[in-house]
């Protein structure tokens, strides 16, 4: 197994030494097989688009379906090519718009959680915050459950990076930590909470979703400005990130209304942009009815 786990990052290190062209060529090929041999996923993704959109017709949801799986493609081949993209190259493909807002921040000492979900290029746009913000910046995460390719994207996220990506369970301890500077958490609020982590459900997509609140209780402990950070695809390869506001002082907020508003500026994002959502995700695994 480690053999093979050695010959696959061989491979991912050639991949990743591919020109662009050259790389959405072979993300052409791989769609033929994720999609049309082994139809990776084919049944979540169906379900979760058929679910999120009943009003549109089996012709739309294919449509639409085949779009997210050439993203999809596009993106792993993406997320392969980190380990030989040049910073000059990052930050050509992914543009932050209206960063005065941060300038701004950063001038008054106000500290940031910025809520993002699995769209776009979540990984390329990670890579490139730190060059937009003065803030000291922290990518909370949740670790993969394989521990070889764990400490791999640990490496690859840290090849421009000051400070590594922070666990979810170490994120307060590390933030209050920073907390004589301005810092930007950056975090995608989509994840699916493990049923002992559910503490609240919302609708989501036209479906009954459980939603993690430590955006919501990390933002109301520590009066941090909290900003949306939507990836939209400009075009095969490119990403912009529109940062808005959302909460000033989040110390005033009532219960879930944190909650509720990136949960639902994301679902209006993603309406508007569904091929860019991770579809291939198993958002709604779990069932209310299930949690005693």
């Amino acid at each position: 197994m480690i053999i093979l786990n050695y010959l696959l990052l061989g491979l991912i290190w050639l991949i990743s030494r591919l020109p662009f062209p050259a790389l959405y060529f072979f993300s052409d090929i791989n769609f033929f097989f994720i999609y049309h041999v082994f139809g990776y996923r084919r049944k979540v993704v169906r379900t979760n688009l058929c679910n999120s959109f009943p009003e549109k017709s089996s012709k739309e949801i294919i449509i639409l379906e085949k779009k997210f799986y050439h993203h999809l493609c596009d993106l792993l081949m993406e997320i392969l090519k980190i380990r030989g993209i040049s910073k000059k190259q990052l930050l050509k493909r992914v543009h932050f718009k209206n960063t005065e807002l941060l300038d701004e921040l950063y001038q008054k000492g106000k500290s940031i959680i910025a809520v993002t979900g699995h769209v776009g290029n979540w990984e390329w746009t990670g890579m490139a915050l730190p060059f937009s913000t003065k803030h000291k910046v922290f990518a909370l995460v949740k670790p993969l459950s394989n521990e070889f390719f764990d400490k791999y994207m640990y490496k690859l996220r840290i090849r421009f990076a000051e400070d590594g990506p922070v666990p979810f369970k170490q994120a307060f301890r590390v933030i209050v930590k920073h907390k004589d500077i301005p810092t930007l958490s950056l975090l995608a609020s989509d994840q699916t909470p493990t049923k002992g982590e559910i503490e609240y459900w919302t609708t989501f997509l036209n479906q009954e979703t459980p939603v993690f609140l430590g955006t919501e209780k990390m933002a109301r402990t520590l009066n941090f400005e909290v900003l949306f950070f939507p990836i939209r695809i400009i075009r095969r390869g490119y990403y912009e990130v529109e940062i808005t506001k959302m909460f000033e002082n989040p110390k005033s907020t009532a219960d879930f209304e944190i909650t509720e508003k990136h949960t639902r500026l994301l679902e209006e994002f993603i309406y508007k942009n569904p091929e860019n959502w991770l579809w291939s995700h198993r958002r709604w695994k779990h069932k209310r009815s299930d949690i005693s």
